[in-house]
Parts: C-alpha cells; sequence; structure tokens
C-alpha cells in the first residue's frame, strides 16, 4: 500500500517504513505528525483520488535538521572580484509509520 501526500509545497509517494525530508515541521524528535493532506491512496484493490480518498497518513519525527550547503560562487578572470555565497535549507526527516 502507498499514499501520496502534500506537504511543504511537495508531494511524496511513501508507504510504510520509508523516510522522507521534508520542509521543516514543527516539533521534536520523537513525536508524531499526522498528514491530513493525503491525494491518492493505492493498494492490491485499486486506486483511491479526490473525495474517494478518505486517508491519513501518521509517521515520526526522526531528525530536525539542515541540508548541504548549497554554495554559489561568483568570479571575474584578472580582476581580483571573488564572491561565495551560501544558503542551508532546514528540514525534518520523517519515518512513515500507518497509512489508513
Amino acid at each position: 500500500m502507498y499514499a501520496v501526500i502534500k506537504t511543504g509545497g511537495k508531494q511524496y509517494k511513501v508507504t510504510v517504513g520509508d523516510e522522507i525530508f521534508v520542509e521543516k515541521l514543527a516539533g521534536e524528535a520523537g513525536e508524531s505528525v499526522t498528514f491530513d493532506e493525503v491525494l491518492a491512496v493505492g493498494g492490491d484493490d485499486g486506486i483511491a483520488t479526490g473525495a474517494d480518498c478518505k486517508a491519513t497518513v501518521t509517521g515520526e519525527i526522526v531528525k530536525q535538521g539542515r541540508n548541504k550547503k548549497v554554495t554559489v560562487l561568483k568570479y571575474k578572470a584578472k580582476k581580483g572580484y571573488r564572491r561565495k555565497n551560501g544558503h542551508r535549507q532546514p528540514y525534518t526527516r520523517v519515518r512513515i509509520s500507518a497509512i489508513g
């Protein structure tokens, strides 16, 4: 069984036991989180979407952290101009525990 959930403006296809990286959610490691915006649920009996899909996905927060640093470099030859700019996006690692 799998589900397609929407969180942080992105969609994720998940099954029980998956660990996904999503935009930062409120909560600490070990807390439970519920995703109510389920777009589709699929299994052996077919796919349910839209109004037919009345499911929720439950997960557990594994870790709060930051992704790898994305670095932007600017350089102009023979001019002594160098600029380095970076950004680290906060994320939450979630382990999916139930679809139902």
